[in-house]
């Protein structure tokens, strides 16, 4: 009985030991990961701002069936919110909520704030205010767009991110989406291309070759991305060294067109890339026996068999864990594109700083983050029902 109490104790000790280890990690990963995660997820719905500057006007069009124009009592809800957000200089978040589905609204919001008396006491007709300062309150439209926007939750972020709101340029945010998509996995084939023979070198030279060459490879990773995309910007644009030195060996005529294009972008981006495609293929390939390829040309087979059915099959962890890492960093670049690419080169990033840093769109920043990480999500799970889990390599 005192044994099996001795053990229980030294079990009990042992686990608590070991959640004291794990704990620090835990609670790092739930404070600077899982909590702002949910955040984010969360501001993709949320839909507080006009209940938070027009409480009356959200209260009261609750009971509003939207057949006709409100009552009197919503109009004089509207006028009196009106009235206290200009007067705590808020006016201009609820323009901003309703601009999110139109302009026009945005517009109206603002202008009608600034048109209605200072003093609420002075008005005893709210309805003719209102249509005095703008003709649209006498329109159920605009009542339609505040009856949306009472919020707590909405869809609109992500309607808007799907290009489901309808307009000429609803589908904006899909095509993007495709577009990051399209360079990634474009980034992805040629850094895998490119980092196969790379890491075969490395995994077949001596030991003091193959350290300086992996210091070679990883240099470029302790300079920022910043420094490092305009580097490329330098050396490829129409006078920089990449075009001088064709031009000098007569190889070619005219500068060529290797900035603000698709060009650009790749070669950039393959280049900080590449390291993440070459260690996890140099750890695969170092790991394999030279006997097993040896052994195989011994039994007649040639190099291109023996490489397919040898030893192709044995780097595929190390492929899938390359190509994954290349491809999900790849999703997340900003700088890159902006430097090196046109219009038509900015991947999805691009719009989420815009929508977050100057259209002031939070929700919308967030509804994009949301759907690139789902869509990223998917396509990995995809890949892991393909391939193997055993085989993914991370």
């Amino acid at each position: 009985m005192a044994i099996e109490k001795t053990r229980r104790r030294r079990a009990l000790g042992a686990n608590a030991v070991g959640i004291a280890l794990v704990a620090p990690l835990a609670l790092f990963l739930l404070a600077a990961f899982f909590i702002p995660l949910a955040g984010m997820l969360f501001l993709s719905v949320d839909d507080r701002e006009l209940a938070a500057v027009m409480p009356r006007t959200v209260a009261v069009l609750a009971d509003w069936d939207g057949a006709d124009l409100p009552q009197a009592a919503v109009f004089e809800a509207a006028g009196r919110d009106l009235v206290d957000a200009r007067t705590a200089k808020v006016a201009g978040t609820a323009a901003r909520r309703l601009g999110y589905e139109s302009g026009e609204w945005r517009t109206i919001v603002q202008s009608t704030a600034r048109a209605l008396p200072r003093d609420s006491a002075a008005v005893s007709d709210w309805k003719s205010a209102l249509t005095t300062a703008d003709a649209a309150w006498g329109k159920p439209d605009i009542w339609h767009a505040l009856a949306r926007a009472k919020g707590p939750l909405t869809g609109l972020y992500l309607k808007s991110a799907l290009g489901l709101q309808g307009g000429p340029d609803s589908a904006i945010y899909v095509n993007v989406l495709a577009r990051t998509f399209g360079i990634a996995l474009s980034a992805t084939a040629i850094c895998i291309v490119l980092a196969l023979p790379a890491a075969y070198l490395l995994a077949s030279v001596g030991q003091v070759t193959a350290n300086f060459l992996m210091l070679a490879l990883l240099l470029p990773l302790w300079t920022s991305v910043l420094v490092r995309s305009t580097s490329w910007l330098v050396i490829l644009q129409k006078n920089g060294i990449f075009n001088q030195v064709l031009m000098g060996l007569g190889i070619i005529d005219a500068p060529l067109e290797l900035v603000y294009n698709r060009v650009g972008v790749l070669i950039a981006l393959t280049h900080i890339l590449l390291p993440y495609a070459v260690l996890p293929l140099y750890a695969s390939m170092k790991a394999l026996p030279r006997s097993q390829m040896q052994a195989a040309r011994s039994l007649g087979a040639g190099p291109l068999n023996s490489f397919f059915r040898i030893y192709l099959p044995q780097i595929l962890p190390g492929i899938s864990a390359g190509g994954l890492l290349v491809f999900i960093l790849a999703l997340g670049y900003y700088v890159t594109p902006l430097l090196l690419g046109g219009q038509g080169d900015q991947m999805l990033p691009f719009y989420i700083a815009y929508n977050t840093l100057q259209a002031l769109n939070w929700g919308l920043a967030a509804a994009l983050a949301s759907i690139l990480l789902f869509a990223t999500v998917v396509l990995y799970s995809f890949y892991v029902r393909l391939v193997g889990v055993q085989r993914v390599g991370i």
